[in-house]
């Protein structure tokens, strides 16, 4: 598959969208060509719906356990509407996002509008990648590493995925202290310690946008390690939080649903994400059209 995307490693400099030439993301790492020119804006008209370049989660989690058999690292992220706006309104979280190696359509929304864009696509959400990327560690012997959430919770998450899948070995649980800074040099120490346990895979629940600027960080200084963000899908395994019945996700209401339980902290947010849609609509009608 050949598209026009802009790919970036998480230590580079900010760039251009000017500056992105086409390149092909057969590879599983996806690389970077540039030419010369100014500096990043998240305005410019970036095409967010491209960077998900895994359709389905059986053709993400064939080429993880590729990359786990043959000693490389990865970063999964799951592209939703709150990321599309926060990429629009910050170049870091931008930058980050686009040193990921996979990323796969979690939210409806993304999954229309890149089918309206000609690209098909199934939804894929962080907290439903848990279970699956579990059993595959458990079956290759690969450990597990927890970061993020508070300790009662990784401590409860732990004891019921090694419960669930027989073998899994979970290597290190760690809590960072509020107001963690994913780009500190306590990150770091953070990211080392994943590291030194002996863990290959590390699931991150600290929500958007510190799980995916740790999880670039992380890839850049340990590039043997997958990271996969998952938001709060910790707190649904230890039952310290609680996902919407099936048939309201069957139904597309997932987001309406956890407005109502949360009103407050999440009724702008759904408020930005909607006033994203047209524009992401323009960006995949036009795609199309370039596809024809």
């Amino acid at each position: 598959m050949t598209e026009t995307i802009c790919l970036t490693s998480y230590e580079q400099s900010p760039v251009s969208l000017a500056q992105c030439q086409t390149v092909v993301t057969t590879e599983w790492r996806r690389r970077l060509i540039v030419s010369d020119s100014a500096q990043l804006s998240p305005t410019a008209g970036f095409d967010a719906l491209s960077v998900v370049n895994f359709p389905t989660e059986a053709a993400l989690l064939a080429d993880v356990e590729a990359q786990l058999r043959a000693g490389k690292g990865f970063a999964i992220a799951t592209l939703n509407l709150d990321h599309v706006v926060k990429m629009r309104r910050d170049p870091a979280f931008l930058r980050a996002y686009l040193a990921h190696s996979h990323v796969v359509a979690d939210g409806n929304p993304i999954v229309w509008m890149s089918r309206l864009a000609g690209r098909r696509v199934s939804l894929v959400p962080g907290s439903e990648l848990i279970a699956p990327m579990a059993a595959l560690a458990a079956r290759l012997g690969t450990p597990l590493a927890l970061l993020g959430s508070t300790g009662p919770v990784l401590a409860q998450a732990a004891e019921r995925l090694k419960a669930d899948y027989p073998g899994l070995e979970v290597a290190a649980c760690l809590a960072p202290p509020y107001g963690f800074d994913p780009e500190s040099a306590a990150a770091d120490a953070l990211l080392d310690q994943v590291a030194a346990s002996g863990a290959r895979i590390c699931l991150l629940a600290l929500g958007a946008p510190k799980q995916e600027r740790l999880a670039a960080r992380g890839l850049a200084r340990h590039p043997g390690l997958g990271f996969l963000s998952i938001g709060a899908g910790l707190d649904f395994i230890a039952g310290h939080q609680t996902r919407a019945p099936v048939w309201v996700r069957k139904i597309a209401m997932e987001w309406l649903w956890r407005m109502l339980t949360n009103p407050r902290r999440l009724a702008r947010r759904y408020l930005d994400c909607a006033l994203v849609l047209p524009s992401l609509a323009g960006q995949a009608l036009t795609a199309r059209g370039a596809r024809k």
